[in-house]
């Protein structure tokens, strides 16, 4: 998937992502500002999720529950600064859960991360423009 969408088409994008995404790791990299914690919020909307999804940059992880009550979790890895923190708080537990991972700053816990995940690269066009695509 490669795409071009305005934020009010966000959450269309999303529930048309979720169908392409064949992984339950996945990564949403792209620079600060570009939508990815945006992106998330509609990701949970479209899986049902009635929790208030926010993001969780000085708790590191957030756990939602979707509709049917399966677990969710939304990792903001932007403050971490060595994989150590990321042992520290459990983050292999949540990995290897086989439940759906959703991760912000991926790269900086690189090597916890399993072989197959899906990679969702946001890039800001202009202030209402975002560009989507799905590795």
């Amino acid at each position: 998937m490669k795409k071009t969408y305005s934020l009010s088409e966000i959450d269309e994008v999303a529930k048309e992502l979720l169908p392409q995404i064949n992984s339950n790791i996945v990564l949403l990299n792209g620079e600060m500002g570009a939508g990815k914690t945006t992106m998330i919020k509609a990701l949970c909307k479209a899986l049902k999720c009635p929790d208030v999804v926010s993001s969780p940059t000085f708790s590191l992880i957030n756990e939602y529950r979707t509709v049917d009550h399966k677990p969710l979790y939304h990792f903001d890895c932007y403050r971490i600064e060595n994989e150590e923190e990321a042992y520290d708080f459990g983050a292999e537990e949540y990995l290897y859960s086989g439940h759906l991972c959703l991760i912000e700053w991926s790269e900086n816990i690189q090597s916890l991360l399993p072989e197959n995940c899906s990679l969702v690269t946001l890039e800001k066009v202009d202030s209402t423009t975002r560009k989507i695509t799905l590795i």
